[in-house]
């Protein structure tokens, strides 16, 4: 499996290329409407990588293969079955996390 591949920058690329404009969250519009002085400080750059999967990049319902691609080559990379991103927040991935770790055992 060629390690070189990238499918989700490449999609976030396409995604920048096209200068879509979604109407799901982040409210910043990937930095449009960001205060002058936080894109000074910050740069915009972080803002326009900042987008949901579901509008344009990928997701599980409409995909258009990106993620999962990148899920095979993690897979490959770490000698997994399989891999998966989570694409619901830092919350939920450390929940599924902690899941694993005590395999959903002890008392919730």
């Amino acid at each position: 499996m060629d390690q070189n591949q990238a499918p989700v920058i490449d999609a976030l690329a396409e995604h920048q290329r096209l200068e879509r404009y979604g109407f799901t969250p982040p409210a910043h519009r990937q930095g449009r409407v960001v205060d002058p002085r936080v894109l000074e400080v910050l740069g915009g750059q972080s803002f326009k990588a900042d987008v949901v999967a579901s509008s344009g990049l990928d997701d599980r319902k409409s995909s258009n293969g990106y993620l999962s691609k990148a899920e095979e080559l993690l897979a490959a990379a770490v000698g997994a079955d399989q891999a998966f991103f989570s694409t619901c927040g830092s919350s939920l991935s450390v929940k599924a996390a902690i899941l694993a770790v005590t395999r959903g055992e002890g008392s919730s």
